[in-house]
């Protein structure tokens, strides 16, 4: 493997690597008859911890891996494990869990630029930790604490609210005799 990638890389460094041609992207590697363009090396190079030392070494190592990495998925496809039932649903579920992570990202950051905590409400806040007996440091010592607690806070009900709106919104039918069956 090693050979061929050095064989691979001294062929490219010898034509020269020119630009492809518009509509075309240079082929780095193919592996029977898979192809790994230079600017998917390049993305999947970047990404992985061989990116941090960009040196000839480090690229050979990362495409000897590539190349294994597709060989041995090329093999799993002639066996059919892509098309195995319990491949597919963990497909699925990462699928769903990346997405819901994505979605509520991105929820998260739209909401987080629109909290607003005014010092009134952290000034209230610790007034009442003290009244409680619950305020141990200077009320300078606990504003950063309190703001962050208020914001997020803030932050969880929006969200939570936003679940509501969409459940609210939504057509939901529940069958809940199948539910208590499953007792």
């Amino acid at each position: 493997m090693k050979r061929f990638t050095v064989i691979l890389l001294a062929l490219l460094l010898i034509s020269g690597c020119s630009a492809p041609a518009r509509g075309k992207r240079a082929v780095l590697a193919k592996i029977n008859n898979y192809s790994i363009t230079q600017e998917e090396f390049e993305q999947a190079f970047r990404d992985s911890v061989f990116g941090m030392s960009d040196t000839l070494e480090s690229r050979k190592k990362f495409l000897d891996i590539l190349i294994s990495q597709k060989l041995i998925l090329q093999e799993a496809q002639k066996q059919g494990l892509d098309r195995d039932e319990s491949f597919l649903k963990s497909i699925e579920k990462f699928w769903e869990q990346s997405l819901l992570k994505i979605a509520l990202d991105k929820k998260t950051k739209e909401i987080s630029s629109s909290v607003y905590v005014g010092d009134k409400e952290i000034e209230d806040a610790y007034q009442k930790l003290v009244a409680e007996g619950k305020a141990d440091k200077p009320y300078q010592e606990m504003y950063g604490q309190l703001k962050w607690e208020f914001n997020k806070t803030k932050e969880s009900d929006e969200l939570n609210r936003w679940i509501s709106n969409l459940q609210n919104r939504a057509r939901i039918k529940i069958n809940y005799d199948l539910l208590r069956a499953g007792k």
